[in-house]
Parts: structure tokens; sequence; C-alpha cells
């Protein structure tokens, strides 16, 4: 039956793991530990710790978090990162550590919910960081935004030149308006009157009505 200690380790270990972007687990066997106590002083700086763990405490806890999946990579002596920042940023730290301690060997490790093998946890040092990842969107974000507002520009600039174009050609427009406007609005003189449409004297008169003469008997 596990001791108090032990179970307060395991809830320790279960709460680390929950809270870890990522799990990269390694074994250390040969190493010193200055050559330990080095490897973890390099990855405080990239926001991640280092914990030489017993493989049984390890897989109960991942166990009690709901990842089986670490079992098989829980043998010989496991040191574990529990990485609380950029995984690709961690994952470099420690591949150039395994060039400086050759002891030191990338096992696995755990992320987004599935577990990579050696070689899988190995090829995230050969991926960008997110701040070399971060630091390419932001300069094509900002060529994107460079490039829309030169094309604005040059719209503004193009429409503008039509105005301008626009309003000198009006002037001369209004002034060929002008002469017919003013014929439009002349008022007909004397000669200009329309004749009538029948004289006075041309009419045609009624005949008078003439009383019946009584005829002579």
């Amino acid at each position: 039956m596990p001791n108090a200690t032990k179970i307060e380790r395991v809830a320790e270990l279960k709460e680390q793991i929950e809270s870890a972007n990522a799990l990269l687990l390694t074994e250390y066997r040969g190493l010193t530990v200055e050559e330990i106590t080095e490897l973890r002083r390099s990855l405080r700086d990239v926001d991640a710790s280092l914990s030489v763990i017993k493989n049984t405490l390890m897989q109960r806890a991942a166990n009690d978090a709901g990842i089986a999946e670490l079992d098989d990579l829980l043998v010989g002596p496991s040191a574990i990162a529990f990485v609380n920042g950029d995984v690709v940023a961690v994952a470099k730290k420690l591949k150039d550590a395994s060039k400086q301690f050759p002891a030191l060997v990338i096992k696995g490790g755990y992320m987004d919910g599935a577990p990579l093998d050696a070689a899988g946890a190995s090829s995230l040092a050969d991926l960008e960081s997110r701040e070399v990842m971060l630091s390419k969107i932001a300069g094509m974000l900002k060529s994107e935004m460079s490039r829309a507002a030169a094309t604005f520009i040059a719209t503004q600039s193009k429409f503008l030149s039509l105005l301008e174009a626009y309003k000198e050609k009006l002037p001369s427009e209004e002034a060929e308006a002008t002469p017919e406007a003013a014929d439009a609005n002349e008022e007909p003189t004397a000669g200009d009157a329309p004749a009538a449409d029948a004289p006075e004297g041309d009419q045609a008169t009624e005949p008078q009505a003439t009383e019946p003469q009584e005829e002579e008997e």
C-alpha cells in the first residue's frame, strides 16, 4: 500500500502533467549531477522544468491524468521535461544538450493528446520556433498591408486625376451651352408674331331669317 508521501507526489505529478503543454521524456543514464543541473538551468530559459522521476510514480500519475500511452516509454532512468512554453524551443534545447552530453537520449513525448515516439519528439527540434513563426507571420501581414495601402493610394490618385480632368472640361461645356439657352429664353418680336387664322372680313356671315309672306287670295 502506498504511503502518504508517494500519494502526495503522484498528485503533484498529475497536476504537472495536466497543466503542461507537452511532455518530453529523456533517458539520462550516464549524466553526472552537474550535467543534469546544467540541463535543468537551460530549460528554465524556455519555460520548462526537468524532473528525474521514478517510472512507477510517473506511470501512476499519467494514468490518473488519463494518459496510458507513456507506459512503454517509462523504461530505464527517466527525466521528464514538463513544457509550459514553446515545445519546439524545448526540443531544440534537448537536442543541443544531447550533442553536448551524448549520454542524454530523447525517448519520446506527449503533445496535443497524442504520444510521440523518439523520432517524432526529436523532429520537433527541426521545426521553427514560435517566435520565428510569429515573426514571419508579422512580416507577411506587414507586406500585405503595405501592398493594400499602395493599391488604395494608386486608386485614390487615379480618381483624383479623373476628377481634375472632369473639372477642366466642365467650363467649356457650359460656355457652349450658353448661346442655346439664350435663344431658348429670347422673347419673340412683333415681326415674329404668328398670323391670325383668318381675317374678320373673310368670316362667313349667317343668312338673316325673313318672315314668310302671306299668300294672296
